[in-house]
């Protein structure tokens, strides 16, 4: 586990001295308007849709690992600086909204304390790294991609090759190709894997996954090359980032990811630049060659399977449900990973709608100190506490209940994925929370929010910040007209899948009025639950039955608006109070 720092890095101090400067500089009106947006996008800091002074500060936690002293840090400033909770986010961020701009220095300053950041958490810039929050503690990994995604953040924060990219640049490390990191809809994808060598051993190291995304068009990430040793690993990233930097549009941000480059270019062209500027990067005076010193110290063995025990069903597509039992016995059966060589088992505490208020910050962290326990933030937004024994689930459980946060099935279909929508994006066109929090209410009221092996996102737009192309069951919103009205709706998309080093894009089942997509939801987990066999997964139940098209008809009757006189629900969002309106406001940058 690794340490803060004793005091603030002089880096941080810099970074947080500048902002400061130029802060003051857009207060007295020398510095643009379109200069300082970057300026502050590329530090971490969002406007929000309220406009003003309203801003969001995006927190990096690479690959998802907190610290007790961090979580009390982020209790203090839901508290001081916020509304009083925060947001973990699907790339393993924590979100604070409506902090006033004045207060950003301070709050910067108070989370460089406890050696947290802000910058190039949001920008084109290389965002979060992100890594399987299982890694290290997994039975199935091929090695512990920890050390790895420590060393590549810290290659690139900074950077002055990453400062000033065509678009965002999103790297991911997997652990194993279960593929819990999500990997494969990412700028740079990272397995961990092994091959047979010529003598019979087996070698560790990587396959490699270049230019996946998401978004109003998603792209599903290439492999590279079969295989990337452990001493190229670094080299390889560095070298997709400069074709990137190098070839990426530059005029036209819509189409400025990476995935477009590949798009234009030929995969056959970036491929061969990319090895190219590998071979020579060497001559480089950046070149990060070799085992990374983080890596040497830390180690990466893998966490290895105990004797005799059984490797937990873990990713998605884990088709178990949690068997009848008291809630405590649920949750050991649906919350608990075990199987380490090492003896440790790990247990997720669960976070509705990803949001964690100050006082659960601070008893996060207490639980934390008491057990001795790691904990990450996981890419659908929980927490998991890791390296416990089982002699410490009990209290664990106990601590997290009176809390709030011991729902059994965290991760599973009670576990419904939204972004923050309209209540601050100013991209979004509906309420995607409060469509969330009711396909969540709907779907304990119907007895089905422990049926395992289903998962739900929901984006408020088309830019998939929810992640909905790559769940099971996935909306993004849109603006619908019925009666000469406007009306919140969705786009309903069925089978997305993400593991075994491939991906499939759900697909469009149908459109709904947003008052309809939680029945929508309860009538297909309700059909899987009855009909699939067993351990069978969802994508594969799907294409059994006809897939999105095959069950469009079952769903076919709720894509209907009543009168505004007979249904005025229908023509307000979720959480709101007057008629729909579809605002949308400037992007500054799609997360």
């Amino acid at each position: 586990m690794l340490s803060p720092p004793p005091e603030i890095d002089p880096a941080m101090s810099a970074d947080i001295d500048k902002f400061e400067v130029q802060l003051a500089r857009y207060r007295a009106g020398t510095l643009t308007e379109d200069a300082f947006r970057v300026f502050r996008l590329n530090n971490g800091i969002y406007g929000q849709r309220q406009g003003g002074t309203n801003q969001m500060v995006r927190v990096k936690v690479p690959y998802g690992s907190l610290l007790p002293e961090q979580l009390e840090l982020l209790g203090d400033l839901a508290d001081d600086h916020s509304r009083g909770w925060g947001h973990l986010t699907t790339r393993q961020n924590v979100q604070f909204h409506f902090v006033e701009l004045d207060e950003v220095p301070t709050v910067m300053r108070k989370l460089g304390a406890v050696g947290l950041t802000t910058r190039e958490a949001c920008g084109d810039t290389v965002r979060n790294v992100q890594g399987c929050h299982l890694a290290g503690a997994c039975p199935k990994e091929a090695l512990d991609i920890t050390p790895w995604a420590e060393a590549a953040h810290r290659h690139f924060l900074r950077n002055p090759l990453a400062q000033r990219l065509p678009r965002k640049f999103k790297i991911n490390f997997s652990g194993c190709a279960t593929d819990c990191g999500q990997a494969m809809f990412n700028d740079v994808g990272v397995i961990a894997t092994t091959r047979t060598l010529d003598d019979g051993t087996e070698d560790a190291g990587f396959r490699v996954f270049v230019a996946g995304g998401l978004g109003a068009t998603p792209h599903p990430a290439l492999a590279l090359e079969p295989f990337t040793a452990r001493e190229d690993l670094l080299p390889t990233l560095e070298a997709v980032l400069r074709v990137f930097s190098n070839h990426g549009n530059r005029d036209n941000k819509l189409r400025a990811r990476l995935k477009w480059l590949v798009d234009t270019m030929g995969w056959d062209e970036v491929r061969a630049r990319i090895l190219k500027e590998r071979s020579l990067l060497v001559a480089s005076a950046s070149w990060p060659g070799g085992i990374p010193e983080i890596v040497e110290k830390l180690g990466d063995a893998p966490a290895g399977l105990a004797d005799g025990a059984t490797a937990p069903a873990i990713g998605q597509g884990t088709a178990v449900t949690i068997r009848t039992g008291d809630r405590r016995a649920r949750w050991h059966e649906a919350n608990v990973v075990r199987g380490a060589a090492k003896g440790t088992v790990s247990a997720y505490a669960w976070s509705r709608l990803g949001d964690v208020t100050a006082a659960q910050f601070r008893a996060l962290a207490a639980i934390q100190r008491e057990l001795g326990a790691e904990v990450r933030v996981t890419n659908r937004q929980n927490f998991v506490f890791r390296g416990l024994d089982d002699g410490q689930l009990d209290v664990l459980y106990d601590r997290l209940d009176a809390i709030g946060m011991a729902e059994p099935g965290a991760e599973l279909t009670r576990d419904v994925v939204a972004c923050p929508g309209a209540d601050t994006c100013n991209l979004a066109v509906t309420q995607s929370r409060g469509l969330a929090d009711e396909i969540g209410r709907r779907l304990e009221e119907e007895g089905l929010a422990e049926v395992g092996g289903v998962r739900t996102n929901i984006s408020g737009c088309t830019n998939s910040c929810g992640q909905h192309h790559a769940s099971d069951i996935g909306f993004f919103g849109a603006e619908r007209r019925a009666h000469g009205r406007a009306a919140p709706g969705y786009q309903m998309l069925l089978g997305g899948y993400v593991g075994e080093e491939r991906i499939e894009f759900g697909q469009k089942a149908l459109r709904l009025p947003a008052r309809n997509a939680p029945e929508a939801t309860v009538r297909v987990v309700r059909r899987y639950a009855e009909e699939r066999g067993p351990g069978e997964p969802f994508h594969e139940w799907l294409a059994r039955v006809g897939g999105a098209v095959g069950l469009r008809e079952d769903l076919a009757d709720l894509d209907r608006f009543p009168t505004p006189d007979d249904g005025p629900e229908y023509y307000v969002d979720y959480g709101e109070t007057g008629p729909y309106v579809a605002e949308v406001g400037d992007s500054e940058c799609a997360t």
